[in-house]
């Protein structure tokens, strides 16, 4: 008979403890059981001026958040003009109504609140959390930070200084520069083709005037989605609602509507140099699908087993198994007509090469053949805790409630989301990263020191276009090449 496993034993403070014998020690426990969670029960109104408003009681914590978001974001930025919707939102908080920037703050201090806006490619959003007792207050304040910012001359400046010198920093940083490149390459031609915070070039083009003709045309209540969650009912959400926003008037004509975006750029691959940086950015990027596409869910758990966490395959092949990054991961958005598919690490120059082909030959396997039942499961799991602990707080409630209503997608959808991600199986993945993730239709993205590894690209890639960093143009569709 084998000898029974031998417990190791170690000394701590002069005591003798046992440890598990060895063979004990070596699996980790099986994913749990999937917990079915009790949900709040989003409810709706619509104001007479058009303002849609959501509310859902989700804690008896006294705390409310509430989040304004209007369905303008970098995709209404002019032509030209990249960031100015990003601009526009940052600068509602830095002056409104009779109240100076310090003046918000010190208001929003004095109220135990926090309040701070910023804007997406699809949306803008001011967010607001409060105590239940000074919400009502608090709500003032946002109403008037959503409704009549000042754009006062001097604070654009000071704004638009902070955001060149974060430019200057990340147009050094391999990493941020081939995620700023995505965009341009991938959506080149449509409205998420421009950098959506803004370039070197576009930024010094903003004027107070430019910013208060966006905020006109889209800051409108017919135009917004008003969402409230936390310790707060219905019939007091839609109260406080009406009290804060329901004399706001729509100006003449209909709201712009967002145009559809059908990218159809050439597949592109670029190294941009860097040199004598101290790695190099690898990135895949490519569309994907749209949030309410039925390959959603599939999507999710595809996307999951590439590239999400540390067990995902991306960080098991290239971290763990290789050494060759701190970490690899993948990334899907689904937007309203269209989404984006992005895989990336960072490595040493001279491995840029082999962390590509890494990347590459994960999604084609994804495609290939089905994903076994635990490693479904777990990562699976993974999404379904995430989901969990962003419904677990007020703001990440209304995070989702937001998203959802911003993409038109019933709100009774965070009670199915479970559900949902349970009943994909392995061939419904495997259907969508075929369909979706085959690498030889994602663009390449390299940023990094080129002459450590161009000649081995370009003997891999002999479409390579090498951009040196002083001649990348992020306002240029295709970062130069025509997208038609």
């Amino acid at each position: 008979p084998e000898p029974a496993p031998v417990a190791a034993s170690v000394a701590f403070d002069g005591e003798v403890i046992a440890l598990a014998p060895e063979d004990e020690r070596q699996a980790p426990p099986p994913p749990g059981e999937p917990v079915s969670p009790t949900l709040p029960t989003p409810a709706e109104t619509t104001l007479s001026n058009g303002l849609r408003v959501v509310v859902a009681r989700s804690s008896d914590l006294p705390l409310i958040s509430a989040t304004l978001i209007v369905r303008a974001g970098a995709w209404a930025d002019p032509q030209g003009e990249a960031g100015a919707m990003s601009m526009t939102a940052g600068m509602l908080t830095e002056g409104a109504g009779e109240r100076t920037a310090p003046q918000i703050a010190q208001a929003v201090e004095s109220l135990g609140a926090t309040l701070s806006s910023g804007a997406g490619l699809e949306s803008s959003s001011v967010s607001l959390t409060a105590l239940s007792d000074k919400i009502a207050q608090a709500l003032e304040i946002m109403a008037d930070v959503v409704r009549r910012p000042t754009f006062a001359a001097e604070e654009l400046e000071r704004q638009r200084a902070q955001a060149l010198d974060g430019l200057s920093v990340a147009l050094q940083s391999p990493g941020q520069v081939a995620a700023m490149a995505a965009g341009p390459v991938v959506f080149a031609g449509t409205p998420f083709g421009q950098v959506a915070d803004g370039t070197p070039a576009s930024l010094p083009r903003l004027t107070p005037e430019r910013l208060a003709q966006l905020h006109a045309a889209h800051y409108r209540p017919d135009n917004a989605i008003l969402v409230l969650t936390g310790d707060v009912t219905p019939q007091a959400g839609f109260a406080l609602a009406k009290a804060a926003f329901g004399d706001w008037v729509n100006p003449a004509g209909p709201a712009p509507v967002q145009p559809p975006v059908t990218p159809q750029a050439p597949r592109q691959v670029v190294a941009i140099d860097l040199p004598g940086v101290g790695q190099a950015a690898v990135r895949l990027a490519r569309p994907a699908l749209p949030r309410k596409d039925e390959a959603y869910y599939p999507a999710l758990v595809a996307n999951a087993v590439l590239g999400v966490g540390y067990s995902s395959r991306l960080n098991q092949e290239i971290r763990i198994k290789r050494g060759l990054s701190y970490g690899a991961s993948s990334a899907l958005s689904a937007r309203r007509t269209t989404g984006a598919f992005q895989a990336q690490a960072q490595t040493k120059n001279e491995s840029a090469p082999e962390v590509l082909d890494l990347i590459a030959a994960e999604m084609r396997r994804l495609g290939e053949a089905p994903v076994a039942q635990d490693e479904l499961k777990a990562r699976k799991s993974v999404l379904i805790g995430s989901f969990g602990r962003t419904l677990g707080t007020a703001g990440g409630l209304g995070g989702l409630l937001g998203e959802l209503a911003l993409q038109d997608v019933p709100l009774t959808e965070i009670g199915v989301y479970t559900d949902k991600v349970e009943a994909v199986d392995a061939e419904a993945v495997r259907r969508f990263a075929r369909a979706v993730l085959a690498p030889e239709g994602a663009s390449v993205i390299i940023a990094g020191d080129v002459a450590l590894f161009g000649d081995e690209l370009a003997a891999r890639e002999p479409a390579l276009r090498i951009i040196p960093a002083g001649e990348l143009d992020l306002d240029a569709p295709g970062l130069g090449l025509n997208p038609q």
